[in-house]
C-alpha cells in the first residue's frame, strides 16, 4: 500500500501489532496482557504458563486433583505461592494444619541469574582478546541467547522481576522476602463450618477490586487439601460446594486467582464430578509406581521422572475459540532434584491391566474418559 507522501508502508495486515501482545505487561509486577486482552499470572512453572497459553486466568479458579500415594501436588501449589511472593503479591494460604504459617518456610527460592550473567560477562572478555575470539563469542552468545533469550537483562539492570521465574526446590525462599508483605494463613483443621474460611476470602478479596484501565494489583488464594478427612466438615459436601461457588463468584469480580488442591479419592464419584465442573482450570497429578520396568523401557528420561500432570480443563475469557493444547498428559520431572519442568511423553504410557498398548489405542482410551490417565 502505497502512503500519500510515495512512501510505501511497511506493515500488512497481518501485522499490525508492533509488539508481541503476550509480552506486554498490564503496568503490575508479576501480571501479563494476553492477545485477546485476558490477564495472567504465572503459575511459577514456566512449562505450565506455556502449555496453559499464559499462565493462570486472573479471575479463575484453578484446581488440583491430588494423588493419594504421594503429595506431588505440593510442587504446584509452592511454586505458585512463591511466585506470588516474588511479585509481592498478596497472598492467602489456607491449609489443613495447625500451624499454616510454617508451610512459608518450605517454599523455594528463585534460581539466581548470575550464573547466566557470568557466562556472558565471560564471553566478552574472551571476545576483545582478538577478532578470531569476537566472532568465537558472537556466535556462543548467539546460541545462549536462543535458550536464556535476550540478554537485555544483563545490559540493562533495571531490577524488574520477571514473569515466570525458575524455582530451586532444594533452597528455600529468604526471610526478608516474607516479612513485610501481605500474607495470610489461615488454618481450617479446627473449624467446625466453612463460613470462617470464607470470612477471611471476602475480606482478602475485597481489597482488590477489578478495575478496567491502570495498573492491576493480582492477589492469590492458596488453599491445600480442601475436603481433607482431618477436618470437621469433612462429611458436609454440600457445605464444600457451597464454598466453593461463592469463592468462585467474589474470584471471578476481583483481581486474584484461587488454587484449590483436593484429594479426589475422599469424594464420593458424584461430587467430584461436581467439583471438576466448577473449576475454571482443572489439573490432576498422577504418581508412577516404583519399579515401572516397562515405563523405563518407553520413556527417556525416566530417572527424573516422578509423575503425570494432566490438564483437563483450561480457563477462557473474551474468546469463543477453545483451546488446543499439543499434549494433556504431560511428565512430571524434577530435573537434579531441584528443578521443576514439564514434558510431552514420547510414547505412550503402558496400561497394566492390558499390558503395552500403542499410541493408537492410547488416544482412543483418552477419548472415551478425560479423567483417566
Amino acid at each position: 500500500m502505497a502512503a500519500a507522501g510515495g512512501r510505501t508502508l511497511g506493515r500488512s495486515s497481518f501485522s499490525r501489532a508492533t509488539s508481541n501482545p503476550v509480552a506486554s505487561s498490564s503496568g503490575a509486577s508479576g501480571v501479563k496482557i494476553g492477545p485477546n486482552g485476558a490477564a495472567f499470572v504465572s503459575s511459577g512453572i514456566p512449562d505450565l504458563d506455556r502449555i496453559l497459553g499464559g499462565g493462570f486466568l486472573l479471575g479463575s479458579v484453578v484446581m488440583i486433583m491430588e494423588d493419594a500415594d504421594v503429595p506431588h501436588h505440593l510442587l504446584l501449589l509452592r511454586c505458585f505461592m512463591s511466585q506470588g511472593v516474588v511479585h509481592k503479591q498478596p497472598l492467602l494460604f489456607s491449609g489443613a494444619m495447625k500451624e499454616p504459617r510454617l508451610f512459608l518456610g518450605t517454599l523455594p527460592a528463585p534460581v539466581s541469574s548470575s550464573k547466566e550473567d557470568g557466562r556472558y560477562r565471560a564471553m566478552g572478555a574472551a571476545a576483545s582478546s582478538d577478532g578470531q575470539a569476537n566472532d568465537e563469542g558472537l556466535r556462543i552468545a548467539w546460541q545462549y541467547k536462543k535458550y536464556f533469550g535476550d540478554d537485555s537483562r544483563a545490559e540493562h539492570k533495571d531490577n524488574k522481576q520477571e514473569f515466570s521465574n525458575d524455582f530451586d526446590l532444594r533452597k528455600p525462599l529468604e526471610r526478608h522476602l516474607l516479612n513485610g508483605q501481605n500474607i495470610e494463613c489461615v488454618s481450617i483443621q479446627d473449624a467446625d463450618t466453612l463460613s470462617g474460611l470464607q470470612d477471611c476470602c471476602t475480606s482478602f478479596l475485597s481489597k482488590l477490586p477489578r478495575k478496567d484501565g491502570g495498573s492491576l494489583t493480582a492477589g492469590r488464594i492458596a488453599i491445600q487439601s480442601l475436603c481433607a478427612p482431618q477436618c470437621r466438615y469433612f462429611e458436609k459436601d454440600w457445605d464444600m460446594v457451597s464454598f466453593i461457588r461463592s469463592l468462585k463468584a467474589m474470584v471471578r469480580s476481583s483481581n486474584s486467582v484461587a488454587v484449590i488442591t483436593f484429594p479426589s479419592t475422599v469424594l464420593s464419584n458424584s461430587f467430584c464430578k461436581r467439583w471438576q465442573h466448577l473449576a475454571d482450570t482443572l489439573l490432576s497429578i498422577k504418581a508412577i509406581p516404583d519399579e515401572d520396568k516397562d515405563l523405563a523401557k518407553l520413556l527417556t528420561g525416566y530417572q527424573d521422572m516422578v509423575g503425570f500432570l494432566r490438564v483437563h480443563k483450561v480457563a477462557q475469557t473474551n474468546s469463543q475459540v477453545p483451546v488446543i493444547l499439543e499434549a494433556s498428559t504431560l511428565s512430571l520431572k524434577l530435573r537434579k532434584r531441584r528443578s521443576l519442568v514439564l514434558e510431552r511423553l514420547n510414547q505412550a504410557p503402558v496400561d497394566g491391566s492390558s499390558g503395552p498398548s500403542s499410541a493408537a489405542s492410547s488416544s482412543c482410551s483418552s477419548q472415551g474418559s478425560q479423567l483417566d490417565f
